[in-house]
Order: C-alpha cells, then structure tokens, then sequence
C-alpha cells in the first residue's frame, strides 16, 4: 500500500485476544504494513511511547483499562496516529463516544476485512496528503497564549476555520477565551479588512432580538421613530460573531436559519429583503445538542452553525501554559497601569498550579490584577498576594505531597534470618512504591491526567505501576 520508496506504514494493534491479534498481524503484514501488537493498554502505550505509528487498532474492553478512555491521550501523541475501534462489545453510544473522541472509524468484531481494508486505505490517503498539503498559515494570534498541547491542537483547528469562509461554532467553558479565537479567525480570514460585529445574545431582550439583529423599519413597533440597520447588515462583507448563541429564542432561531441559508432577511415590519454578505462564527458555553433533546434548540440551525466545531480547553487543562500566561497579563496589567513590571517567585506559581480555575483564563486575569494592586513599589509577587482560597488550595496539595512523600514504608524482617542487602532494598521499594501509588490515587482524586502531574511520571509508566500492584485509577 506504501509507494516503494517510502517507509512501509506502522500499525498497532492493541487486544487482548491472542487469536485475533496474531490474525491481524499476518492480515496487516500482507497488506504492506509493519505490524505490531500488545494485549494490554499499559504495553500499548508504552509501545506507543517508543515508537511512531500512523494507525492504531484499538479494542475497548482491555484487562487493564478502557480503550475509549484512552482514545485522547493516544490522538494527542506526537505522531498522531489515526485510532480505529475494533470492539465486540460495540453499541451507539460507544460508537459516538469514540467519533467525538477523535476516532477515525468503529468497527465491530468480527470484522469485515473489506470494510477494514478500505477504511485503512483512506487513512493512509488522508495522511499522505496531509504530509503534502502547503505550508500552514502564519497566524497572527494576539491574545492567544501558550505553546502547550492543548493550545497547539486548537490552533491547527483556528488555521483551518481562517483559510475558509464556512460557518464555525466555538464552544467552551466561560472564561475559556470564545471571543479571543473568534478575532483571531476574522483578523487571519479574507475579511480581514472588513468589521467583525459582536452580538452578545444572552444581554438582548427578547422582545427586541430580532430588531437588533435584523434592523426595524420606521414604525414597526413603538418607539420605533426611524428606519434602524440591524447588526447583521453591518456585518456585509464582514464577520458577525455571535457570543451565548443557545441563549437565542426559538422564534429568532427560525429566522436566523433562513438567513444564513439565503444570505437575505426581512427587517421588522419591512416588506422588502435586505442582503448581507456576512461570515458567521457563534459561540456558546452551553451544550447545544442537550437543548435540542429538550426541544429548546433547532436541530438544523445546529447543524448549520458547526461546519466548522472548535472546542476550547479549560485552564485546569493547560497548566504547562499557566507560566506564560502569568507572564503576559502581568506585563499587560502593568503597561496598562504605567508600573515597573513585576517578577514572581516559584511559591506564587506553585499556588497558581495548584489552584483549579473554575473561572478559566478571566479569573486568572482578575486574580493576578488583585495582586498586582496590592503591592506599589515591590517589584515581586508573592503567594501571599494571592487571594485566600487560592493560597488554601495549594497548601492542601502540599500538605498530601509531603504525606505521600514522608511515608516510610514497613519491612517485616525475620529475627532468625537477615536478608540480603540487596533483598532488603528490593522489599523497600517494593513497599515505598505500592503506599506511594496508594497515596497518588487518593490525593489525585482517582485522576489518570491529575495522578501524572502531581507525580510527574508519563501515562505508560503510571499503568505499568497500577498493573504491577494490582491498582486501579479512573482513566479521565
């Protein structure tokens, strides 16, 4: 399947049936691949750890994990390898679960070998002209900080969405930054030159959306005095973003659709179309598919506004960025104010890791501005600058760090018989590690990706530890 100067494609296979894996690696090796397989999740992902593999085959039910759980951290390897499910144990929301997650394609087992065929063929396709396609956009990305994984992954997602003109919809926790990646997208599109109208739907009353979306014509209403250009009007030629878009009634909704289907609109109380030329970007920090379960959103508005569907991380997901986000707004803070920029010490970032930022990026913003307003002329953070529940909240962590850390494992030894040296270390770390892995659960909140942080190991030596114990951890 590879052309014959190319390296042939690596494929792993990740099952705990010995049958069906040396089946697929007879099946895979004829096809052109080198074929590899491990029959649990802690040897897979340290095989994924040492090598690079373009495919992965992936089972759900492993005797130590759940395959669809570890869907995300295997995407956001650095060769980013395409994962097919193949399951017995397959149903629809797992199918679902595992397409949202990133998955190429789910299959159940037994597998139609034509289907599979096919199905790695266009991964191989899509893959080699992805290696191929032209270089990705330079972005300007103002406001958008942090080189993490995180980051990085909605970037190329940001890339795309300003090389096109297609709707997108962003979604996200508040304060997560929708309207920052939302200029970002206009300021690198074709429209750049043109406005970017910002509606916040969630502050407009009822009774007048669709005045202030569509404009109104002189006495359509009372009070209505004059003829009135609606917000989407002026977006001709532009970009109109559309912030909180599930807080829109249903009856907007509808004239909304039609809309953004014709590029056309009647004002309020006016009997004559008016067009607009106009790119559309909503957000929201609701989910949208829950309200059209309960009836309260249009299911073919939804499916118009997300051709192209961004979702943005939480803070508490980008921790690696929380230095250089601390950075940027402190000097942004102190340039605004006309001071001296200031530095911090490792003990206010420590409290700044440790804290889980239920407000996202905005409440780290107003949380470093307090800060900042508490000293005048020091030159340095402390973590006592920080506001109370913050400063807990590290101090709680450190409390369980030293706990786990200053727990000294029990050696039973044998009055009769003195074990050798090496016999005697080997049972203390032995000891050592299954309190230490004991401790990590409980501290980590039975958290894989929190577990990896507060202990600082990879995910691959963190399930070769659980297996090795005989532990258990959620995979979240």
């Amino acid at each position: 399947m590879a052309g014959a100067a190319d390296p042939k494609p690596k494929i792993l296979v990740i099952d705990d049936d010995e049958m069906f894996c040396d089946i697929m690696y007879r099946y895979l090796n004829k096809m052109g691949f080198a074929a590899h397989y491990e029959q649990s999740l802690t040897s897979g992902m340290e095989a994924l750890g040492g090598l690079d593999f373009d495919i992965v085959l992936l089972d759900v039910d492993l005797p130590d994990g759940d395959g669809l759980t570890a869907l995300p951290d295997i995407r956001r390897l650095s060769s980013q390898p395409e994962v097919i499910i193949i399951t017995g144990a397959g149903d629809e929301s797992g199918a679902e679960m595992a397409l949202k997650n990133g998955a190429w394609d789910y299959i159940e087992k037994p597998p139609s070998f034509s289907k599979l065929s096919l199905s790695l063929k266009r991964v191989l396709q899509y893959r080699k002209e992805k290696r191929e396609q032209r270089p990705a956009l330079v972005l300007d990305r103002e406001g958008i900080i942090g080189e993490g994984h995180e980051i990085r992954s909605v970037l190329k997602q940001v890339a795309k969405a300003s090389h096109g003109d297609s709707n997108v919809l962003i979604t996200g926790e508040t304060g997560t930054g929708k309207e920052v990646f939302a200029l970002v997208i206009h300021k690198n599109s074709p429209r750049f030159k043109r406005n970017m109208v910002i509606v916040d739907c969630a502050s407009l009353p009822e009774n007048l959306v669709g005045s202030v979306l569509f404009g109104h014509v002189k006495g359509a209403f009372t009070g209505a005095t004059e003829n009135h250009t609606g917000l989407m009007k002026q977006a001709d030629g532009g970009t109109l973003f559309l912030d909180e878009i599930g807080e829109l009634p249903l009856s907007i909704q509808k004239t909304l659709l039609r809309a953004l289907q014709e590029r056309r609109f009647r004002p309020v109380g006016g009997n004559k179309e008016v067009e607009s030329n106009f790119r559309l970007i909503s957000a929201t920090n609701r989910n949208l598919e829950d309200l059209v379960k309960k009836g309260q959103f249009r299911e073919d508005l939804l499916f118009r506004l997300q051709t192209i569907y961004i979702q943005l991380p939480t803070l508490k997901d980008r921790l690696e960025d929380i230095r250089e986000l601390a950075t940027y707004y402190i000097s942004k803070i102190c340039k605004r104010h006309q001071t001296e920029i200031k530095k911090f010490t490792p003990e206010f970032l420590e409290a700044l890791l440790a804290y889980h930022w239920p407000g996202n990026i905005r409440e780290l913003i107003n949380t470093l501005e307090m800060a900042l307003s508490q000293i005048h002329t020091e030159r340095t953070l402390f973590a006592q600058h920080l506001p109370l529940h913050i400063r807990l909240q590290s101090t709680t962590i450190s409390r369980k760090k030293e706990s786990v850390s200053l727990k000294a494992p029990q050696i039973d030894i044998d009055s009769n018989r003195l074990p050798s040296l090496k016999e005697f270390k080997s049972k203390v770390i032995e000891n050592a590690e299954i309190n230490y892995m004991k401790e990590l659960i409980m501290v980590s909140g039975n958290s894989v990706k929190e577990a990896c942080r507060l202990s600082d190991i990879s995910r691959a030596r963190l399930y070769q530890l659980l297996q090795k114990y005989d532990l258990s951890i959620s995979s979240k």
